[in-house]
């Protein structure tokens, strides 16, 4: 699930060439549509929570499922930008948000108390997993049956997908392992519920906010116009979307790692280290723009890359450590607003900076400097810097 949702959703960066051929628009008014879907994506995860919590993961996905897929398959055939707005930007980023991480998260925190971090670092390497597949695999429709085609066959998949995903055992998957599930034990049903509210008045809530929103400007100003900036300065399309594949499948060590070694030093230091990768990758991409290097190339995909999402398992983690409990879904999602607007400015405002400056660096300093800006919160918040969760482990729930 998570892999179609990051993978679709985001392949709108291989599009955005097409669609300016197509329409002959700006870039600003282009990656407005990813912002649009971006921002929706965020202003959903509250409500894919509260849908979560109340009525269940099969409902998420299976509305999800069948909104994202009727969308894409109706933007093969649309004729005008607004058009593009409302289905790939609002109807899509609602779907991704049904489908997304925030009902994978509530599952996961049912399902792996002991070693949560690992369990959401897999999952959100599957994101990862997504970008690798479906970029590449998009150029390459693109290039053979043209962008309305393509759209044809993204909304395709997920629509032929859906009645496999209505037959899947959602009772017993929602219930957790067989002896919680005996006991009435899962997430809803903890002592301790968590209301918007309770959660708003809280540091932690507020600094796992800012970390998401700092790190998706970074994500969004660079990923949505980064095959149309390689394509710029000299590689071909599917070298680009393969480059941009890449970046996703070398994503996955990041997201992989991040749970894992946060469970051993703690998040702090996880943090430190993806941020300031972040922000040497920039850098390398930037500097292909005067010196065409296969190196550079490497050492982008390498260094931002593979710390694309390695924020998104700390966040997670800690949103469950900090807000456990009845409504977690609900309060992670409203965490993930964070995401769905960060993202929203970032795409947008890289666009618009690339319009009035035209070049691209004016946005790889925005997203530099927004890495740093999350960066601080982890240094400046004592939430944010919890011990390990090897050593929570060892104190009694």
């Amino acid at each position: 699930m998570n892999m179609l949702s990051r993978g679709i959703g985001e392949s709108y960066a291989v599009f955005l060439l097409p669609l300016a051929r197509e329409f002959g628009a700006d870039r600003a008014a282009l990656t407005g549509v990813y912002s649009t879907y971006m921002l929706f994506a965020g202003m959903m995860s509250p409500l894919a929570g509260i849908a979560f919590d109340r009525l269940g993961p099969r409902f998420c996905y299976c509305v999800g499922f069948a909104l994202f897929g009727s969308a894409y398959a109706l933007a093969g055939w649309l004729d005008a930008l607004w058009q593009l707005y409302v289905l790939v930007g609002v109807a899509g980023g609602i779907g991704a948000a049904l489908i997304g991480m925030v009902p994978a998260s509530g599952l996961a925190n049912r399902w792996f108390r002991a070693r949560l971090a690992s369990a959401m670092g897999v999952l959100y390497a599957a994101l990862g997993t997504g970008l690798l597949i479906i970029a590449p695999g998009t150029q390459w429709l693109i290039e053979h049956y043209g962008w309305r085609g393509a759209y044809h066959a993204l909304g395709g998949l997920l629509l032929a997908l859906l009645p496999l995903v209505l037959a899947l055992p959602w009772r017993r998957i929602a219930a957790g392992p067989v002896e919680r599930a005996a006991r009435g034990e899962h997430a809803g049903s903890q002592g301790n519920s968590w209301t918007i509210a309770r959660a708003l008045a809280t540091p932690a809530f507020w600094a796992l906010f800012g970390v998401m929103f700092f790190t998706s400007v970074t994500t969004y100003a660079i990923g949505v116009q980064a095959v149309a900036y390689l394509v710029e300065i000299g590689f071909t399309p599917l070298q680009a979307a393969s480059i941009y594949g890449l970046v996703g499948m070398i994503s996955i060590v990041g997201m992989l790692g991040s749970g894992v070694l946060a469970e051993r030093i703690g998040e702090r230091p996880v943090a430190t280290l993806s941020y300031t990768s972040t922000i040497v990758g920039i850098g390398m991409l930037a500097l292909l723009a005067w010196h065409r290097a296969y190196v550079l190339v490497a050492a982008f995909v390498l260094l931002f890359g593979t710390m694309q999402g390695s924020r998104g398992p700390l966040v997670a983690v800690l949103s469950a450590r900090n807000f456990s409990g009845g409504g977690l879904g609900t309060v992670y999602g409203t965490i993930m607003v964070g995401m769905g607007l960060g993202g929203a400015v970032g795409s947008w405002a890289a666009g618009t900076l690339h319009d009035l400056t035209g070049d691209y660096r004016a946005g790889f300093l925005l997203a530099a400097l927004c890495a740093g800006g999350g960066l601080t919160l982890f240094w400046t918040v004592r939430a944010l810097s919890a011990q390990p969760l090897s050593a929570a482990r060892r104190t009694p729930s």
